[in-house]
C-alpha cells in the first residue's frame, strides 16, 4: 500500500464517513460546481436564479415528488417601479399557465422610521377567495436604492394528488412611506394536481435585481 493510499484509508471511517483531516485545499481545488447541496438538516439547495430587469423569475423544474416540503427564500428582491406588489402564482402544465385557484389570508405588522406610528392589522385586501390571481406578498415596496424585499415561503407536498397543497410565508419591506413592513401571508391552493412550477414577479415593471433560492426539504 503506497503513502497516499494509506493517508487516504486513514482519513475514512469503517462507515465510509470522510473525516475532516482528509479534505483540504488540493482535493477540492478541481471543483467548479456542487449540485444538489445539502443545507444541513435535510435542507438540499435545488436551484438559484438572480433577477436582472427580470420581468419575472419562474422554476419549472426541480418541483416533484422528490422533497415533501419546499422553501423559497427571496433575498433583495428590488423592484425597478416605485410602489410595486411583489406576487407569485402556481402552475400545474410546467409552466404554460400560472392560473391555480388559491384561498388565502394576510395579516402586517409595520412601524415607521421616526418611531410615531406601529400597528398590527388584519390584511383583508390582500386575501384571495377561491382566486386564480397571483397572491401578493409584498405591497408598495419602495424603489430606492437601498430598498427591496426579503423573505421565504414554505410549500407543502407540491407533487400529491389527493389533497390541496398549503403554502405559508413571510416578507419584510420597506414602502414608499419609509415604514418597515413584516407582511405574513398563507393558504392553499384548492388543486389536487401536482403543482409542478412557481413564478414571482413584481405587478408593475421589473425585479431589477435580487436572488431566490429554491431548497427541498427532506
Amino acid at each position: 500500500m503506497g503513502a497516499i493510499t494509506r493517508a487516504a484509508a486513514n482519513n475514512i471511517t469503517t462507515g465510509g464517513v470522510i473525516l475532516p483531516a482528509g479534505i483540504n485545499d488540493a482535493s477540492v481545488a478541481s471543483i467548479t460546481e456542487l449540485a444538489q447541496v445539502s443545507a444541513g438538516d435535510g435542507i438540499t439547495l435545488i436551484s438559484s436564479q438572480t433577477a436582472s430587469a427580470s420581468a419575472s423569475i419562474s422554476f419549472t423544474s426541480g418541483i416533484d415528488s422528490t422533497y415533501r416540503t419546499y422553501l423559497f427564500k427571496f433575498i433583495n428582491l428590488h423592484p425597478s417601479e416605485n410602489g410595486s406588489v411583489l406576487q407569485f402564482n402556481f402552475s400545474t402544465d410546467g409552466g404554460s399557465n400560472y392560473n391555480v385557484t388559491k384561498t388565502s389570508t394576510t395579516f402586517f405588522a409595520q412601524h415607521d422610521e421616526a418611531n410615531t406610528d406601529t400597528s398590527l392589522s388584519y390584511y383583508a385586501s390582500q386575501d384571495l377567495a377561491q382566486s386564480t390571481a397571483s397572491q401578493n406578498i409584498a405591497g408598495n415596496i419602495a424603489s430606492d436604492n437601498d430598498s427591496g424585499s426579503t423573505g421565504y415561503m414554505y410549500l407543502f407536498n407540491p407533487s400529491d394528488t389527493t389533497y390541496v397543497k398549503h403554502f405559508i410565508g413571510i416578507n419584510s419591506y420597506m414602502d414608499t412611506y419609509s415604514y418597515t413592513l413584516q407582511m405574513y401571508f398563507g393558504g392553499y391552493a384548492n388543486t389536487t394536481s401536482a403543482i409542478n412550477a412557481f413564478r414571482i414577479k413584481m405587478n408593475t415593471g421589473n425585479i431589477d435585481a435580487g436572488t431566490i433560492l429554491m431548497y427541498g426539504i427532506a
